[in-house]
């Protein structure tokens, strides 16, 4: 099992852990990381490994077996040895950037009231695909509702729903393609506002920032046809 750092404090760049497992593929698995491991549509985290005058760095961050994360090396170079304390500093600029991005998509699920099919993020930008026969019709209305989200700097914070509280607030749950695991314990919401006057609220298992005001602003980009009943919006940040 590796200790999810990243869900503990988003914003902690580094961290000292041991090596517990090395994979067949050369990958290397921490006793607890700070670097995430790419799901939802968020990428895994990129940096650096440390390690008695050694350095190594990471690729990304993939899931491995049960609650394993493993660090994917740049290059295949030798390993920090099993037992060996290292210290992994992760690509904040780059981690920061897929927050925003991350959070900027939460809400753009709410200015686009439909299922959504699916998402991406990159560290400039984000889509959704969403279910809906026709293009919106006000562009610049959407926009303008993403931006005033960004402005109230509401507080984007966390908590955990069991699968039965779940099971009964079926509303909350806006991917259709990608539904929570089940089986695995209770799952985690992240909310976007105050718990008696929330702008969003839906399973996530992803990194956001602490208040929409460090999103910044934020544009409107394609938006394009994907299928009969599917609408793919580009979401971009201005910087």
């Amino acid at each position: 099992m590796t200790t999810k750092l990243f869900l503990e404090d988003p914003y902690q760049r580094d961290a000292k852990a041991l090596v517990v497992a090395h994979t067949a593929e050369g990958g290397i698995v921490l006793d607890a990381t700070v670097f995430y491991a790419k799901g939802g549509g968020q990428p895994g985290d990129s940096g650096v490994l440390s390690w008695q005058g050694n350095r190594l760095a990471i690729a990304t961050a993939v899931k491995g077996e049960g609650d394993q994360i493993i660090l994917v090396p740049s290059e295949p170079l030798s390993l920090p040895p099993i037992g060996a304390q290292v210290l992994q500093q992760m690509d904040w600029d780059r981690r920061h950037k897929h927050m925003r991005v991350h959070t900027a998509l939460h809400l753009l699920s709410v200015a686009v009231p439909f299922g959504v099919t699916g998402g991406a993020i990159s560290a400039t930008h984000g889509r959704l695909d969403f279910d809906m026969p026709d293009a919106p019709e006000d562009r610049q209305a959407i926009e303008e509702t993403l931006n005033e989200f960004v402005e109230r700097d509401a507080r984007v914070s966390d908590g955990w729903i069991t699968e039965a509280e779940l099971e009964a607030a079926p509303q909350l749950v806006k991917t259709m393609a990608v539904k929570p695991p089940r089986g695995s314990g209770d799952i985690r919401l992240v909310r976007i506002g105050e718990e008696t006057d929330w702008i969003d609220l839906q399973p996530c298992g992803g990194t956001h920032v602490a208040r929409t005001g460090e999103i910044g602003a934020l544009r409107l980009g394609k938006i394009e046809k994907k299928g009969r009943m599917n609408r793919r919006i580009y979401l971009h940040l201005d910087s």
